[in-house]
């Protein structure tokens, strides 16, 4: 399975999207500081993932919700409650 996954940091409490093939090795990488990205802004609590077969459907669905504003505005509405 490949995931895109939705991190909140905890310190700013801006949200990170990622994806992943390994879903709980990335989480611990982004909470160990593994990642150049978002190792100032620790620690985070994941809030939302999408599960998907295929790896390219992931890296899309990555790309959409970080490249357009209505869909990542679309989604922080679905999750309001989840990131507050």
């Amino acid at each position: 399975m490949f995931y895109v996954y939705v991190l909140k940091s905890l310190k700013d409490e801006d949200l990170y999207i990622g994806s992943s093939n390994n879903l709980k090795r990335r989480l611990s990488e982004h909470q160990n500081g593994k990642s150049f990205s978002t190792q100032f802004r620790r620690p985070f609590e994941l809030v939302y993932y999408e599960a998907y077969k295929n790896e390219k459907d992931s890296r899309e669905r990555e790309q959409c919700l970080k490249l357009r504003g209505n869909a990542r505005r679309f989604l922080k509405e679905r999750i309001t409650r989840s990131i507050q």
